[in-house]
């Protein structure tokens, strides 16, 4: 996480697992299982997934009336921790324990200030005894090719939570929060945000294609030409196999925003 060394703030250590309330919980669990997570235990209306990791799970939906966001957790360091939640963070809970959920554990719950979604911290949970290890990564540079050639780069199964994102009506007081009640600290603008704030146009990305597999990112140069920003594509040869098809807004990216209308005139 961050700098953990102003005793005022709570001390995180990593993102934990979502919670998520659905109306239609069969669907959801059929979305769940097929986009890659494991089933891991039934209580009542709540069912915990969780991926290859250690983690003792990584998602939990509800069955309820409405589909709502349940909020996020993290692990914080120390009980301590739980504790200085309970005494210092808005609306939040006694410490309370999660028998019945993977790994048990103890938490508080706090709600936003401002936008009030809720937010959970963790303390003492038991991890899972083994972790299962999936294939390293071999990315493909421009001048250094770590992958043979005729083989895609393809995942099935979800490995842990690496991060959420939330939509806040107040940015400046959202920051000030979390930053001075955590050890959260504002990361690094990436490339794309990078163009982004000098005012360039997005086209299209960021996506990985199908053909190729490599990562994109698309945008208008001021002539509106469009130029793209690529990395780790495939490496083939004459012994691979010509495909031909259709390229069309359905068959051009594996993930990724919707094709532009105009992408292919």
């Amino acid at each position: 996480m961050a700098d953990s060394t102003n005793s005022s703030r709570i001390n995180l250590v990593r993102i934990a697992h979502v919670f998520y309330t659905h109306r239609d919980i069969d669907a959801v669990h059929q979305f769940l299982l097929d986009f890659g997570f494991q089933e891991l235990k039934c209580v009542g209306k709540d069912v915990y997934y969780g991926g290859t990791s250690s983690e003792p799970f990584v998602y939990c939906a509800r069955q309820g009336e409405e589909d709502a966001f349940g909020g996020a957790t993290f692990v914080v360091e120390s009980e301590s921790d739980l504790i200085a939640a309970t005494k210092l963070l808005p609306e939040s809970t006694e410490i309370y324990d999660l028998g019945d959920a993977p790994g048990g554990g103890r938490g508080v719950t706090f709600y936003d200030p401002i936008d009030r979604f809720p937010f959970h911290l963790i303390h003492g949970q038991t991890p899972h005894s083994s972790e299962e290890v999936l294939p390293q990564l071999r990315l493909n540079f421009p001048t250094d090719k770590h992958r043979a050639g005729n083989q895609s780069q393809r995942f099935q199964k979800v490995h842990k939570l690496g991060h959420f994102g939330m939509c806040v009506t107040d940015f400046a007081r959202s920051l000030e929060f979390y930053t001075t009640h955590f050890n959260f600290k504002p990361s690094d603008v990436l490339g794309h945000d990078w163009l982004r704030s000098k005012g360039y146009e997005s086209c299209w990305g960021v996506g990985r294609h199908i053909m190729g597999s490599q990562i994109f990112d698309y945008w208008f140069d001021p002539s509106r030409f469009i130029i793209e920003h690529y990395v780790d594509g495939d490496l083939v040869d004459d012994q691979l196999p010509t495909n031909r098809s259709l390229a069309s807004p359905n068959n051009l990216h594996i993930w990724g925003p919707d094709l532009p209308p105009t992408f292919l005139q």
